[in-house]
């Protein structure tokens, strides 16, 4: 018997409010959220591999570390790809609607309408 995995309400709710046809902005916005991601990502194993403490070996060199952090960065940019940490879906979701409201205002060049007195905080 097996279970289906677990995956979080951002991620289970992500391919149901994906429209049917995603605009030029949103492909944009994803191809940004995964760089994003990747960023993310290889600073996380760049930080794991920093915290390790291994001292000096004997095959410990400049190239050795340069190659390590070329694996590194392949590694955290198939991660992104493939949506491990699921971040870029966050990302998509969050900006995503954004994308949405901001299109679907007329473009007319106007300022936004300045908050109204009620809803200032009075600072003592």
């Amino acid at each position: 018997m097996t279970t289906p995995p677990i995956l979080s309400n951002a991620a289970a709710g992500t391919s149901a409010a994906a429209p049917a046809q995603a605009s030029p902005d949103q492909a944009k916005l994803k191809k940004a959220a995964q760089a994003f991601e990747a960023v993310f990502v290889r600073q996380l194993i760049g930080s794991m591999r920093s915290a390790s403490g291994e001292g000096e070996g004997l095959f410990d060199s400049e190239a050795t570390k340069q190659f390590q952090d070329m694996a590194d960065s392949k590694t955290a940019d198939a991660m992104a790809q493939k949506g491990a940490l699921h971040i870029a879906d966050m990302l998509v979701k969050q900006y995503g609607a954004r994308l949405a409201g901001s299109a679907a205002t007329p473009a007319t060049g106007a300022q936004p309408a300045a908050p109204a007195a009620s809803d200032a905080k009075a600072v003592k």
